[in-house]
């Protein structure tokens, strides 16, 4: 049974990597690395501020990741009004708050960053638990922020439904024990199947509660299949 709804923030409530991809462009530049779009694709598989930061950087202190981060995140609020929502998604918010199912927000993005859009855009409300990249130590694949965001909201994750729109947030979500929707935008859906999305949709439009079901039990039925399966009984 569907308990717990858990929400990427960039590419799946938000349209916001071209916004982002900026963001770290203009940085970039700003401290004497400027980065061609294919080596900007990095950013935008879920990674953390300071894995991202490492990545284009080199080694760096903490005090220097903090700082960096700063900055990166100025340009970023100077970048955000381009920024919208993704269609659906307040609509499929309000169907689960009906319904009683809880929602979370789990992202690698920064704890600043995170709120500051969740503020902008009226959300903050809508969510019962937030979990970005500072409570975390390793991001996305790794399942960690899956599981403590779960631990947040008291739901064992065979309960709980991730939206990830990245390979990485899947596997992160997966690994956890969640189900996992990919939602189509920067990467392809064939590239989302492969990496274990459960279903593959481009937006929130027309998506309900029960539909969210329909692929909890599916899973459910594949799990029931492969223990009949191991008893030797015939499907």
């Amino acid at each position: 049974m569907l308990k717990a709804v858990i929400f990427d923030m960039d590419g799946v409530i938000i349209d916001s990597h071209p916004a982002h991809r900026e963001a770290w462009r203009l940085f970039l530049e700003t401290v004497g690395r400027p980065v061609s779009d294919e080596e900007l694709d990095f950013v935008l598989d879920g990674r953390k501020r300071s894995e991202i930061l490492r990545h284009f950087l080199g080694d760096l202190s903490g005090d220097e990741i903090g700082e960096y981060g700063q900055q990166k995140d100025e340009f970023f609020r100077q970048q955000s009004l381009e920024t919208r929502l993704i269609p659906g998604v307040t609509e499929l918010l309000a169907q689960l708050r009906t319904v009683g199912i809880a929602t979370a927000v789990a992202t690698s993005g920064s704890e600043s960053r995170t709120q500051h859009v969740l503020d902008q855009l009226q959300l903050t409300e809508r969510f019962d638990a937030v979990v970005t990249g500072n409570d975390v130590s390793c991001g996305k694949p790794d399942p960690s922020i899956y599981r403590i965001t779960c631990q947040m909201l008291r739901v064992d994750p065979y309960h709980a439904l991730a939206f990830e729109d990245a390979v990485s947030g899947i596997h992160a979500a997966r690994a956890a024990g969640l189900v996992c929707i990919g939602l189509a935008g920067h990467q392809s859906p064939d590239k989302l199947r492969a990496a274990g999305a459960d279903r593959v949709v481009e937006n929130f439009l027309g998506l309900s509660v029960v539909q969210l079901d329909a692929v909890m039990s599916r899973r459910g039925d594949r799990a029931a299949s492969h223990s009949s399966l191991a008893r030797g009984a015939t499907i």
